[in-house]
């Protein structure tokens, strides 16, 4: 084998073979088209969880049906789930970036979105429990 030949790559380094692989993959549309998706898909699922508790809520208003409780201190614990879920979606996010690599900004906000929507489960079984005050 000559000289020049070194290997099945000819005199070509790996590592410069990766870096015109990444500039090929950052060129092409493919890169393009994954890295709007990655921006756009968490705006997407947060936006269709609040669309979906902001229309339930109205239903359940314009119905009459809101939960109700007797006491002032359970009555404002009801109202304030929805909000503790999303506070704690965010203090989750918090957690996972600190540990994981995942971006923080993205994170937070898919982890609001799925607070919000457990604080809507939360809010929905807790009214229905205990003793309810009618319409």
């Amino acid at each position: 084998m000559p000289s020049s030949a070194k290997g099945p790559f000819n005199g070509i380094n790996h590592v410069k073979i990766e870096s015109i692989k990444k500039r090929m993959w950052e060129g092409s549309n493919m890169g393009l088209a994954l890295e709007i998706a990655r921006i756009l898909l968490p705006v997407v699922i947060v936006g269709g969880i609040a669309i979906f508790v902001v229309m339930r809520m109205k239903h359940k208003y314009k119905k009459g049906t809101l939960g109700k409780k007797e006491s002032k201190g359970t009555q404002n614990f009801l109202g304030s789930l929805i909000p503790l879920g999303m506070m704690i979606g965010c203090a989750v996010a918090v957690l996972l970036s600190m540990f994981f690599p995942i971006p923080l900004l993205s994170t937070i906000g898919l982890r609001s979105g799925i607070g919000l929507l457990f604080g809507y489960f939360a809010y929905e079984i807790y009214s229905k429990k205990g003793e309810v005050i009618g319409k």
